[in-house]
C-alpha cells in the first residue's frame, strides 16, 4: 500500500487514537516520523514510543499516548499545515508561536526536523509540517 502523504497519516492516526481514548498506536516507520514523534515525547504532548519489531511483519513505531487528570487527552489537536500540493515553507522571521505559546510548530529545516520555537533560536527556515496544540 502506497501513502501520498506519510505525516497526514501519522497525524490522523494520534488525532484518531487521542479522540478514542486508546492507550497506544502503531504507525509504519520512517525516519521523518520517528523525528516527529521525538519532537512530540520531548514537548511533554505523549508519554513514550518504541520501535515494534516482536510479531509484525515490518518494523513499526509504537506511541503510547499520554492523559492528564480526568482522562483528559494532552493533545488537544494536530494540524498538517504543508502538504503534497501545497507546500508551505517559512523564513526564520516568519515562525509564529502556536495559540499564543501554548502549542508547538513542528518544522523540517536543512539543520533536520525541530520545534518553531529552536528553529528561531537557531536563525534558519523550512518547511512547516504540522502545528500540535
Amino acid at each position: 500500500m502506497s501513502l501520498t502523504d506519510p505525516v497526514a497519516d501519522l497525524l490522523t492516526r494520534l488525532r484518531n487514537a487521542v479522540r478514542a481514548g486508546h492507550p497506544k498506536v502503531d504507525v509504519p516507520i520512517s525516519k521523518l516520523k520517528l523525528e516527529i514523534v521525538r519532537i512530540l515525547k520531548d514537548e511533554g504532548y505523549i508519554a513514550s514510543y518504541k520501535i515494534n519489531e516482536e510479531g509484525v511483519r515490518w518494523p513499526e513505531l509504537r506511541v503510547y499516548l499520554k492523559y492528564g487528570a480526568g482522562e483528559q487527552p494532552v493533545i488537544t489537536n494536530l494540524q498538517r499545515i504543508s502538504k503534497p500540493g501545497c507546500r508551505v515553507y517559512v523564513g526564520r522571521r516568519d515562525i509564529r508561536p502556536v495559540l499564543g505559546g501554548m502549542g508547538i510548530n513542528i518544522l523540517s529545516t536543512p539543520r533536520g526536523v525541530m520545534t518553531g520555537r529552536e528553529a528561531r533560536k537557531m536563525g534558519v527556515g523550512g518547511e512547516l509540517l504540522c502545528e500540535v496544540w
